[in-house]
């Protein structure tokens, strides 16, 4: 039933029983159609009309009063006050009270600092994890026609990071001082260069991997095909370093501009673009692939992944460089480095006893048979990214066995990753040791050996 039929069924005579609406005329009251009208006119706005506003007491809202209260009283009020907790009465009290009392004023100026610290500054960054969660969401509708293998995925994240860090670099960020740390011999090794030269080196090193897989070499491009055919990372970073238009550290001999000297981000990201671009076309498949490091050689799923130890390594020593904060990498993709470094660790110790590098009171390890257990060490990784290992003590060839456990160590990853990046000494890595003391020497030894230029 419309509202009309309503009313002409019911009637209507407003309030009080009689009287017609505003606007009626007398006249066409009762008539069909043209009853009194049942929504007002709109009333036109005081702003409008010129008229002067209302004061705030014609309104009934006077401003707060401040109370009279005791200084006693006043002074317990501060910290209600720091925090915007009191009434508005109080908060006008408080405030006139600190006009004239010096004593409180400073309390008061203190517990508002003390308030200040209690809410940390939000960060004008974006979240690190924003780019990740885009593209998540983004393949989850529509997968990629060619995806990026698993084993090349933390080499995709990393690059991608470090070149967001460089992206808004200037001059000054570019000469920024680095010292790039290793050990060498059981020695802490380092080396100056800049946030430019940095970056070279990493040019210089993923360029075996382009190699391998029949990509133009950058050694060619830099240096000229003379050292193109240097091979092992320090060699190969050395003759970058030399070459006279792409000098790591601004005064050295034969320096160049200041301006030439991030020019070197360009070639590296086409290079880390095309890297991850050739292994994602051939579908993982040449995960197995050989790239000779030189003096020994890693398959190519391994050599990715210690691309992308590498860039993170350098990325926090750019970071440090400019005072800039850095997270550690994903936890699955840290877990993959960190997996890397302890499958690596039963070789590095073989090769340090054959170098001499074991100490003269070191037992002699025992010879075991290729694939049968032996001695070992349980390495336990804590955090996000942790896991647990059985480390071989004995031969490379020999597999980690629980019974024959003769060491537990525990250590964080992020910490583990410095070790293994020859950033922390192993006498002063936090560890948890339990067991023969000599085995866990060894092994936090050759987890520090690992490290190079």
């Amino acid at each position: 039933m419309n509202g009309a039929g309503w009313y002409e069924a019911h009637g209507d005579h407003g309030t009080g029983g009689g009287g017609t609406g505003a606007g009626d005329s007398p006249g066409d009251a009762g008539g069909p159609g043209s009853g009194p009208a049942r929504i007002p006119t709109p009333r036109a706005s005081v702003e409008d009309s010129g008229r002067p506003l209302p004061d705030r007491a014609d309104l009934g809202d006077p401003a707060p009063v401040p109370l009279d209260l005791s200084h006693d009283v006043l002074k317990s009020l501060l910290g209600a006050w720091a925090l915007a907790a009191c009434s508005a009465a109080e908060t006008a009290a408080v405030e006139e009270h600190l006009g004239d009392c010096g004593s409180c004023a400073d309390e008061a100026r203190r517990l508002r600092e003390a308030v200040g610290l209690l809410h940390q500054p939000e960060s004008l960054d974006l979240d690190p994890a924003l780019r990740t969660r885009v593209l998540g969401s983004c393949l989850s509708r529509r997968p990629p026609r060619i995806p990026v293998p698993d084993w090349a995925a933390p080499y995709d994240a990393e690059t991608a990071r470090l070149d967001a860090l460089l992206q808004d670099f200037g001059d000054a960020e570019w000469h920024a001082p680095v010292r790039l740390r290793w050990f060498e011999a059981d020695t802490p090794t380092s080396r100056p260069t800049t946030v430019a030269g940095v970056i070279a080196h990493l040019l210089a090193v993923d360029g075996l991997i382009a190699a391998a897989l029949g990509l133009a070499d950058p050694l060619a491009e830099v240096t000229g095909a003379a050292e193109s055919g240097v091979r092992g990372p320090a060699g190969r970073t050395e003759a970058v370093w030399r070459a006279p238009h792409f000098p790591p550290v601004p005064h050295a001999a034969g320096g160049a501009a200041p301006g030439s000297l991030h020019s070197v981000r360009g070639p590296w990201r086409e290079q880390s673009h095309s890297l991850v671009r050739t292994v994602s076309f051939t579908g993982g498949h040449a995960g197995g692939l050989g790239v000779p490091y030189g003096d020994f050689a890693l398959p190519l799923h391994d050599a990715m992944l210690d691309r992308a130890f590498e860039c993170w390594v350098h990325a926090e020593d750019i970071a440090e460089a400019v005072d800039y904060p850095y997270q550690p990498p994903a936890p699955r993709h840290l877990n993959r480095m960190i997996d890397l470094a302890a499958r690596l660790l039963p070789t590095v110790l073989a090769e340090r006893r054959r170098a001499g590098l074991s100490r003269p009171g070191d037992r002699t390890p025992h010879l075991v048979p290729a694939g049968a257990p032996g001695r070992s060490l349980r390495l336990e990784i804590e955090g996000a990214a942790g896991g647990e290992w059985l480390i071989p003590l004995d031969s490379p060839a020999a597999v980690g066995s629980a019974d024959l456990e003769v060491a537990h160590v525990a250590l964080d990853g992020v910490e583990f990753c410095k070790l293994a990046a020859g950033h922390v000494s192993p006498e002063d890595a936090a560890v948890g040791q339990d067991g023969d003391r000599q085995a866990i020497r060894e092994v936090l030894y050759a987890a520090a050996s690992m490290s190079r230029l």
